[in-house]
């Protein structure tokens, strides 16, 4: 006898709606349009004869029936991800998941590639671009490396690897850059300063630290990923702010420098995976990483 269950992927929109409380974050975790999710919802609600979520001042909240259907929707796909990653786990050998942001995978995973291979030779990784916030499941992913900073969420089991570092960062090529790095670090409170919406705490973190108002930052040019940020520094456009480990080949080849050194940050490197997995390479990886935080380079 078929079973009488609603479309998956009207459930999947459900879910992923109910647990961000949010139509619009929902459509962007999975790739889709606020439009999609929202007709997958209401086919939902169609054929359940019940309303799953209501209004609340602009936002919505959860009906009764929809609080219940989160709770089941929400329980079943965690099982699902689990079984899925058990079953590829102890089938044929395969690629430990990681995810990461793109500027984190470009800048410091990618060139450290040919070492990790030489050096762990049974870890395969397949690497994952993810942008914005890992959800509390990983969804896809074995494990996820993060800068980052606290709390994170306690379904998730966390190996800290290195204290975040921050400084600014300029090119020779800027047009003030030889006047600009005599200068104590109060002289960039005149500066149109780069920044990137991906770490806005970044550069009142590290005026804090020097004993500045972060609200006497003069900020111009602004980009959407630090990626981009750093092109730009790279370019003579400006002074950036930067993690260490992101900077440290281009300012030991001279492309960038840092007249004004690097200060600790309240984010963290860390590698982060399901609480509950079992996965020895997690374990290993983290390892590597920290050792590769702690002062190699490329």
């Amino acid at each position: 006898m078929p079973r009488k269950l609603p479309s998956l992927n009207a459930l999947h929109a459900f879910e992923a709606a109910a647990r961000l409380e949010s139509v619009t974050r929902a459509a962007g975790e999975l790739h889709v349009t606020h439009g999609a999710v929202s007709r997958q919802i209401k086919a939902l609600e169609g054929e359940l004869g019940k309303a799953l979520f209501a209004r609340e001042g602009r936002g919505l909240a959860l009906t009764p029936a929809g609080v219940r259907l989160r709770d089941a929707t929400g329980t079943a796909f965690q099982q699902l991800e689990e079984s899925w990653s058990d079953l590829r786990r102890t089938s044929a050998p395969s690629a430990l998941v990681l995810g990461c942001p793109g500027s984190v995978l470009a800048r410091w995973v990618i060139p450290r590639l040919p070492r990790l291979s030489r050096e762990l030779p049974d870890l395969k990784l397949h690497l994952v671009v993810h942008e914005g916030d890992f959800d509390a499941r990983l969804g896809g992913l074995d494990a996820a490396l993060l800068l980052a900073e606290p709390p994170f969420h306690e379904s998730w089991q966390v190996h800290e690897l290195a204290a975040e570092r921050i400084g600014p960062v300029v090119s020779p090529r800027y047009a003030g850059f030889d006047s600009l790095r005599e200068r104590p670090p109060a002289a960039l409170l005149d500066e149109a300063l780069l920044h990137t919406s991906s770490r806005p705490q970044a550069w009142p973190a590290w005026a804090a630290s020097n004993g500045l108002q972060a609200d006497s930052l003069n900020f111009g040019a602004g980009f959407e990923h630090l990626y981009y940020l750093l092109e730009a520094a790279v370019a003579g456009l400006g002074v950036a702010i930067a993690p260490q480990p992101l900077v440290s080949e281009e300012i030991e080849s001279g492309r960038l420098a840092a007249p004004w050194g690097f200060v600790e940050a309240p984010g963290r490197w860390v590698l982060c995976a399901r609480r509950n997995g079992t996965d020895a390479r997690i374990a290993q990886l983290a390892e590597w990483l920290r050792r590769e935080l702690a002062g190699a380079t490329p």
